[in-house]
């Protein structure tokens, strides 16, 4: 693995806890939507991550990305394999006096739980900012490496 791949990996993380941090923040802003209806209430989203392998086979089919006998090779990044929905019940609650209360009083809240989302988007951020220090010590690397020859 060279140096300058760390930030195509570094900048496919960053890319990644963006779009957790978005469906997050949609999950917060949906969390007190409410609906009559069972099919029409807002359901939490998740972003589901999948490991970037490097396609670095040769034509006669043996790796030459593994430089060490019996060596695993590495991933290059993270991409996002989609958006999904959460599929957990979602929470009824008896308010007749609501505008949005079906026939039998009752209103459908979404299934967000906004202590567990807050959590989510403290990771997030925290794993954003561990990519941002990855790609300033990459590049300070680098220029210590040019200024070598000096």
């Amino acid at each position: 693995m060279s140096l300058s791949s760390v930030f195509h990996i570094a900048g496919s993380g960053m890319s990644a806890q963006s779009t957790r941090l978005n469906t997050i923040s949609s999950n917060i802003a949906n969390a007190d939507t409410v609906s009559s209806s069972i099919d029409q209430t807002y359901r939490a989203r998740h972003p589901v991550f999948a490991t970037v392998f490097a396609e670095n086979l040769q034509p006669n089919g043996t790796g030459s990305a593994s430089l060490f006998a019996g060596q695993v090779q590495s991933g290059k990044g993270v991409q996002v394999k989609g958006i999904v929905e959460d599929q957990s019940e979602l929470v009824p609650r008896y308010e007749p006096d609501h505008p949005a209360a079906n026939e039998q009083g009752y209103v459908f809240y979404p299934n967000v739980n906004v202590v567990e989302e807050m959590a989510d988007m403290i990771s997030a951020s925290r794993a954003f900012q561990t990519n941002v220090e990855m790609m300033n010590t990459a590049k300070q690397m680098m220029q210590r490496v040019l200024t070598l020859g000096q």
